[in-house]
């Protein structure tokens, strides 16, 4: 090795090293894309977008007054959290699960009792399918998580009455969030279509039929029609699995950014 250079020593003294091959392709992989697509500018823009948003966020009483931040570590205040993290899970566990669920009500036998295809493609995700029992248990129990965080999140909301003024429209799209919670619990548990979901959407179908003036055309539109069937299940697939997520993420953020934006509100 030959002798260090004055740039090496300093280099080496303010603490950086030489990046070794990996780095340096790496380095070079970087250098070869931002040379055609100017990364570094995409990158300068969003960091000063970053520090702009931060900068205009109104403070909170904790930091206005000097208060103590144990509250932020409240249980019943890591409810929403809870809520976006569980539909996470929900929507991995999800779509892993639609690479085998066949939305059908076409005659099927399992393990010699007639059934639907609907059903049997359940029973091979729960019996054949590599995982597939911890996957669906996921799903189903990610979901379960989800509802009730959501509606403990909302009491939690209404007994502090953390919904007053300035965070009206934020309560309000949480109202949303809530009965798009509902409704991917109420699609998801028809698509199996066991005895259990039949008489559900049965349910679904009298109450849809009941209401006033628009009855018959909200039924055809969530069931299909006045009877159950194949149209039945492939509207409550469509809902469940891209409709309803899609509506229920887009809340969800603008849910986060208008919390972010006004700060969460404390107990007095």
């Amino acid at each position: 090795m030959g002798p260090e250079t004055s740039d090496t020593m300093d280099a080496r003294r303010d603490g950086f090293t030489e990046p070794g091959p990996v780095g340096r392709m790496l380095l070079a992989l970087f250098a070869w894309v931002d040379e055609r697509f100017r990364l570094r500018n995409y990158a300068d823009e969003f960091r000063h977008f970053y520090y702009q948003i931060n900068l205009e966020l109104p403070r909170t009483h904790t930091e206005k007054y000097n208060l103590r931040v144990i509250w932020y570590w409240y249980p019943l205040y890591t409810l929403g959290s809870i809520a976006f993290l569980a539909f996470i899970f929900a929507a991995i566990s999800g779509i892993l699960l639609t690479f085998y669920y066949v939305p059908s009500t076409a005659e099927a036998t399992v393990n010699g009792v007639q059934a639907t295809e609907a059903w049997e493609s359940m029973t091979v995700i729960m019996t054949e399918v590599p995982l597939g029992f911890g996957i669906r248990a996921l799903h189903f129990w990610s979901g379960m998580v989800m509802v009730w965080a959501v509606v403990l999140h909302m009491f939690r909301v209404y007994f502090t009455q953390a919904y007053k003024k300035p965070r009206e429209l934020n309560w309000l799209l949480g109202v949303v969030l809530f009965l798009l919670t509902m409704g991917l619990g109420y699609t998801g548990y028809i698509l199996p279509w066991s005895q259990l979901s039949y008489w559900a959407a049965i349910i679904g179908l009298e109450m849809s039929i009941a209401t006033p003036i628009l009855g018959q055309y909200l039924a055809g539109l969530l069931f299909g029609g006045v009877e159950l069937g194949q149209q039945t299940i492939t509207r409550m697939y469509v809902l469940h699995v891209i409709l309803l997520p899609l509506l229920t993420f887009g809340a969800a953020v603008l849910h986060v950014v208008i919390v972010w934006w006004q700060g969460i509100a404390e107990p007095h």
